[in-house]
């Protein structure tokens, strides 16, 4: 869910990471003149995340003691000079579990945002994919731009306390006067500290970035498994090396055909959704919902919630109080997932009470912030990636033209994302294209999995992904469940289809509908 740096949601799993602990309490510049696909990479104990990647201790072992090993693949600082200078590339794998002749080849993980740091998020999750580790070595990465990849820095921990409590909303000429300052001095900071990369984190580096992964890795084909933003990236590599593309999954699936403003307007209808669904299931409890007489109730209460902080902000963490733009983050970030519903019941009657601390430690998670005050680099990724990958610079005027079916798509989410569609105005580099070419005809299957009341990435981008990948490629499966993405709900018949497929190479007939 975008606040006014950030275009596109993030994946749930490369921020619920953060959002366990707060509730609970560039590289080198080498000459490229050797072959890099022939570098080999020196696997060694994980360190504790720095805070590009949002910190922490290092990762724990698996269950039964499998231990994580990290190591820096080197690649291309710019694709069209393959032989000029180099950056480093943060890689983690856990080996496989399996017996010897069993193995299948790496199976790489790319979990989304785009700006979410994979050395952290996979043994985050590492045991949800045990089963796929019994026949590959799990694997993932830092993109470039990202966490320890040569990261995308922008403005300082404490100058983006204050851009996240700008209004972005705005009500009249003042406000959006102020928005859009706070917007240029964020994508000018960007430029001051990043100019050396920002023209080279489009997702077309990172897919090239991948295939290269691939055989450093020494696997004839990308075995894959995308997730939300993740789908992109798959699609994007699949466009560009048809023939490489192994047993794939995207999960969460973005829609490779809108623009920023339709794929912006399709998360105002998602988020909405979410709620309404969150709403009606309190209110169906047998228990009293204790926010609300009914779903509508519910809704109402919101609405006026944000109504009052727009005026009246009150409380948060320590000396920041909670805004309508942080507690619309919060209650966005809280309908990523319905085992985090409780924490917004939780979160709203604090609100209602006066006090703003859990929304607005919802929201710090959605923005990187940890309980120390430091920003992970997943915002300035986030923005650096997705304004080199669209064209489209939306003024003020055309914001103003649009909110009307904004607001229609949703009464509450509507004028934080069209909003947000500012965030690339100014930006030093000129985007790549209106949307990602993911054709790929000639691919092996892709096994594209759509989540009916996914808020992030709506449903109905799984049936043009399919579309677009072309005939023969993609595979669609349906789930009929809450939350952003379907592997990670723990859902047996979502789990067997892609663990059937990952595992044995058995394609799940086209349509398969899991509930």
């Amino acid at each position: 869910m975008p606040n006014p740096s950030r275009p596109r949601a993030a994946a749930l799993t490369a921020t619920a990471v953060l959002l366990a602990s707060v509730l609970a309490g560039c590289g080198g510049d080498d000459s490229g003149d050797e072959d890099l696909s022939a570098q080999e990479l020196a696997w060694e104990d994980c360190p504790a995340p720095d805070q590009a990647q949002g910190g922490g201790a290092s990762p724990s072992p698996l269950p039964g003691g499998a231990a994580w090993q990290c190591a820096t693949m080197k690649a291309p600082l710019d694709w069209d000079d393959p032989e000029g200078d180099t950056i480093d590339l943060a890689l983690i794998r856990a080996r496989t579990s399996g017996k010897e002749g069993e193995r299948i080849g790496s199976l790489v993980f790319n979990f989304g945002g785009p700006g979410g740091s994979g050395v952290t998020t996979l043994p985050a999750f590492g045991e949800e994919y045990e089963t796929l580790r019994t026949r590959y070595d799990l694997v993932s990465f830092d993109p470039r731009g990202v966490g320890r990849s040569a990261p995308v820095w922008c403005e300082s921990d404490r100058r983006l306390d204050v851009y996240f409590q700008l209004d972005s909303t705005p009500d009249d000429a003042a406000e959006r006067r102020e928005l859009l300052d706070g917007i240029k001095d964020f994508n000018d900071a960007c430029e001051d500290r990043s100019e050396r990369m920002l023209p080279h984190v489009a997702t077309t580096d990172a897919a090239r970035d991948m295939d290269l992964m691939r055989q450093v890795l020494g696997d004839d084909k990308l075995h894959y498994f995308g997730i939300s933003y993740g789908t992109e990236l798959g699609g994007v590599y699949a466009h560009l090396f048809p023939k490489r593309v192994g047993r794939a999954v995207f999960d969460a699936v973005v829609d490779p055909t809108q623009s920023p403003e339709q794929g912006s307007l399709g998360q105002a209808k998602g988020f909405q959704q979410a709620l309404d669904n969150f709403a009606e299931d309190c209110a169906s409890k047998e228990e009293d919902c204790p926010i609300g007489d009914s779903a509508q109730d519910v809704k109402d209460r919101v609405a006026k919630l944000l109504k009052d902080l727009d005026a009246h902000p009150i409380p948060g963490v320590l000396t920041r109080r909670l805004t309508q733009t942080a507690a619309t983050n919060g209650i966005a970030q809280a309908l990523y997932s319905q085992d985090f519903w409780q924490y917004l019941t939780d979160g709203l009657q604090q609100a209602y009470d006066g006090d703003g601390q859990i929304l607005m430690l919802l929201s710090d998670s959605l923005n990187g912030r940890g309980e120390n005050g430091e920003y992970s680099n997943l915002v300035p990724a986030n923005v650096s990636i997705n304004c080199a990958d669209d064209r489209p610079r939306y003024t003020e005027e055309q914001v103003r033209q649009r909110l009307p079916e904004f607001r229609a798509a949703s009464p509450l989410f509507g004028d934080f994302l069209a909003w947000s569609m500012l965030s690339c105005t100014d930006w030093p580099v000129k985007g790549a294209a209106d949307h990602p070419d993911v054709s790929a005809s000639g691919a092996a299957p892709i096994l594209v999995v759509g989540n009916t009341g996914d808020p992030a990435t709506p449903y109905e981008g799984a049936r043009k992904m399919v579309d677009a990948l072309g005939e023969g490629v993609g595979v669609e499966l349906t789930y009929k469940g809450q939350g952003h993405g379907a592997y990670d709900s723990g859902n047996t018949c979502v789990r067997g289809a892609v663990d059937g497929y990952l595992l044995d190479g058995k394609v799940p007939a086209a349509g398969t509908v899991c509930s």
